[in-house]
């Protein structure tokens, strides 16, 4: 919160051009144009692209390689995974027998594999949708 005294201080500098803290000297005066020159506004700041850095080019490409690879691993995991006879023969799952017999059925084993393919194609797909920034 700002004390009163800032606030006393901000409006007579807005309320008073004369007031000494008004006036900076780091501001200039802003002349007007000439009537005989045109007025021409400065370029948007969203047509102007900096040249990314190298540093940052490779960072981006490591980035997606990553990804890329991340996604294929997991996919093809999640593809072949389920249909091995490690899907429903671990620790984890035999003092569940219910949860053991759900695993096991079809329907999530295919909805595993299945979300193993979307993963695999999300990945391919990000690659070949990677554009260099010029």
């Amino acid at each position: 919160m700002r004390s009163s005294a800032h606030l006393e201080t901000t409006f007579s500098m807005i309320l008073d051009p004369q007031h000494p803290l008004s006036k900076s000297s780091e501001v200039p005066e802003v002349k007007p144009l000439p009537e005989t020159q045109a007025y021409v506004p400065p370029e948007p700041a969203s047509e102007v692209q900096a040249r990314p850095s190298t540093l940052h080019l490779w960072l981006r490409r490591i980035a997606v390689l990553l990804f890329v690879f991340l996604c294929a691993t997991i996919g093809v995991m999640l593809m072949i995974l389920p249909w091995r006879p490690e899907w429903t023969d671990n620790h984890l799952l035999l003092p569940y027998p219910a949860l053991r017999n759900l695993v096991a059925s079809g329907f999530v084993r295919g909805v595993c594999t299945g979300l193993g393919v979307l993963n695999v194609w999300i990945g391919f797909w990000e690659a070949v949708q990677y554009r260099e920034e010029e």
